[in-house]
Parts: structure tokens; sequence; C-alpha cells
């Protein structure tokens, strides 16, 4: 396997958000309301996690895909995030790549796509 990349890139690299996920489609993409400051609101955005892979929802790999999903749904869905995403990065469906990082009260801030990988739903995966 390979060793995971970095969570974080230079500041010029990535853009930060607050957000809030209001469906989460497979274990590598959800859609979120994303805050874009002074009272701009984007609504409805598609996301795909930055660096890492899932299980297809159908074929060979559709229980590990509907596994990876819902781990995703019990972490982030309907709860507000934290957004960085990677400068001017749509992949090739149009969604924009992001990092996702949960805030839980009193906690150290979780990047997703890296927890993802740790409990095995995922796997870094190069662009």
């Amino acid at each position: 396997m390979p060793s995971p990349t970095p969570a974080t890139a230079p500041p010029t690299q990535l853009f930060q958000y607050r957000a809030h996920v209001t469906s989460v489609y497979d274990g590598d993409t959800c859609t979120a309301d994303i805050d874009l400051s002074l009272g701009v609101w984007v609504r409805g955005e598609k996301l795909r996690l930055h660096r890492i892979n899932t299980p297809e929802l159908r074929g060979a790999d559709e229980v590990k895909g509907k596994a990876a999903r819902d781990h995703l749904k019990s972490l982030v869905e309907g709860k507000a995030v934290l957004l960085q995403t990677v400068k001017d990065r749509r992949e090739k469906y149009g969604r924009y790549l992001a990092e996702v990082w949960l805030e839980e009260p009193n906690a150290v801030p979780v990047n997703l796509n890296d927890a993802l990988v740790a409990a095995g739903h995922a796997r870094y995966q190069d662009y």
C-alpha cells in the first residue's frame, strides 16, 4: 500500500469553507451546502473526497461499497464540516475534489478522507 499523502497542502493550493453535508452517495462522494461567507451559499454541491477511492456500489464489490457508504454516512451526513477544496480542480464527473474535516466539540478535527482509509473502507489513490 502506498504511503499516505499529507492531508494538507500549501495555502495557495487549497480553499477552506464551512459546509453542511446534506447527503452521502457512496463512500467517497457526498453533497453539501457550502458557506462562501458574507451570506453567500452554494447549495447541493457534489464533492469527491480527494486522494482516496472506495469500492463501487455495484458489481463484485457491492457489499464493501455499501459498507463504505454507510460508514461515511454515520460519520458526516447531516453534520457541519470544514472543507478544503483543491484549487480549480474538478474531476471527470464535475465534482470538486475536497478534504473533509469533522470538527467535534472538545476534540481534535478528524480528516474523514484519512479516517475512511484507517477504517479499511478506502485506499489512497493518486489522480
